[in-house]
């Protein structure tokens, strides 16, 4: 058994063998493709085109609106159809630069052509931040800011969160046995900025091909590590990682650069190396399509801006009608109402299922079996959080540390009682920290 992990935690079914063992398919979009110009934490992008241009593939059409922000680039050369409000995966309405493929894919040039051998620090993060890189785990916290803390001198661990502990999702796990060597790189680049740092890949020890594969590319470089985790959800959660590889404890006021940690997941990483050693925008990403309602469960290439629709179709379409769709993962993904949207930076796979398990229980009263506090990997009471949240009971919330829940959602799964634990605590963090903030 691995030494590498954290406690609490649950074993769900990881629904992985639908789509981890096919190659990553290349899938190309529609005659519409719609970037949203808010597609990180900060910031929107402010639009630096208008209507009736000819862009090219790779040409920045907004750019960074301010340090925590992040430039959108095109996926595609076409025109500038509009600029308008269009509907995101989430269901909000966002600004959006919405582009007519032309279908030639003409290339921008590069955001730059100096070697990474002639590069120095500052120009790294500089090709990162102009790259338009963001947190592509799902956060979206623009990559350049992660890379900038006040004191590079005291971060001395670059981990690469290679867990995919959340069930169905097998985009990492195929980018790394398809694209090993710029994950290196990538991770390679990042360690290089912090002159203390060493490179540590951590993945689960449920993906032994993976480690195998790793540790034999980065045998002999001295300052990689490549660590088994112990497969368990949520493994790659950023706080229960910093925990499992260094030992060291973050809380919710504490960024990880505070525990001398930076953390990245592998497709971030890749960005990183194509960004900085091959002058490339982010204009693309890896999406599992997957579930028991898909006719062809698979991970896809797909450039941003292409419709959710049309990649459903390059799946083979629905066998069954979907009863949930969810965007992510089942653990702490969000239901979608409507897949008429576009495939963001920030996109990481589709679910679609038969059966919608949480709606069919009904929620009963509490049997006081300590489930959730024995699962819960920030070592919290659910039961009474959520019963505080319910009743709008913020000063006992916060007493009972409700805003360390990194709502992994371990307590509702265990729940034999079926209550909605980390619904109504994710409910009452919003409205915990939104007072914070002002």
């Amino acid at each position: 058994m691995s030494v590498f992990t954290f406690k609490g935690g649950i074993h769900p079914y990881d629904g992985k063998d639908l789509s981890k063992d096919k190659p990553i398919k290349e899938m190309m979009p529609g005659d519409e493709l719609v970037f949203p110009l808010s597609q990180h934490i900060g910031a929107p992008a402010e639009a630096i085109v208008k209507k009736g241009d000819r862009v090219l593939a790779g040409q920045m059409i907004a750019q960074a609106a301010g340090f925590v922000s992040a430039a959108v680039y095109s996926s595609v050369s076409g025109t500038v159809k509009s600029i308008e409000k269009r509907r995101t995966i989430t269901g909000e309405p966002a600004m959006s630069v919405v582009i007519e493929n032309d279908g030639k894919y003409e290339k921008a040039a590069p955001i730059h052509e100096k070697k990474y051998e002639d590069m120095s620090r500052d120009e790294v993060i500089a090709a990162i931040r102009d790259a338009g890189i963001v947190g592509m785990g799902g956060a979206g916290f623009p990559t350049h800011v992660k890379l900038s803390p006040k004191d590079p001198s005291k971060i001395d661990r670059v981990i690469v969160n290679c867990a995919e502990c959340e069930p169905y999702l097998t985009s990492d796990y195929r980018k790394m046995l398809e694209e090993p060597d710029k994950l290196i790189k990538g991770l390679e680049i990042e360690a290089g900025l912090f002159e203390n740092a060493r490179g540590v890949l951590a993945v689960e020890d449920n993906k032994p091909d993976c480690i195998k594969l790793l540790r034999e590319k980065t045998k002999d470089m001295e300052k990689i590590d490549v660590i088994a985790l112990k497969t368990k959800y949520p493994q790659g959660s950023e706080r229960q990682l910093i925990y499992a590889v260094t030992g060291r404890q973050i809380n919710s006021k504490m960024l990880p650069a505070d525990a001398g940690c930076i953390v990245n997941n592998v497709d971030t990483v890749i960005a990183i190396c194509n960004a900085v050693c091959e002058g490339e925008p982010l204009t693309h990403r890896i999406v599992t399509v997957t579930g028991d309602a898909v006719r062809e469960p698979q991970n896809f290439k797909v450039l941003t801006g292409t419709n959710y629709n049309d990649l459903i179709e390059a799946a083979g379409g629905f066998k069954t009608e979907p009863a949930k769709i969810i965007s992510g993962g089942p653990m702490m993904g969000f239901a979608v109402f409507d897949t008429d949207a576009p495939v963001t930076k920030s996109s990481s796979a589709l679910l679609c299922m038969t059966k919608d398990e949480v709606a069919a229980y009904e929620p009963g009263p509490c049997i006081n079996c300590g489930r959730c506090v024995d699962v819960c990997p920030s070592r919290l009471l659910p039961s009474l959080l959520a019963d505080h949240a319910m009743h709008f009971n913020e000063e006992e919330f916060r007493a009972l540390y409700g805003l360390e829940c990194v709502e992994c959602g371990c307590c509702s799964y265990v729940c034999p009682a079926k209550r909605q634990l980390v619904q109504s605590i994710k409910t009452m963090r919003k409205i915990c920290l939104a007072k914070r903030k002002k």
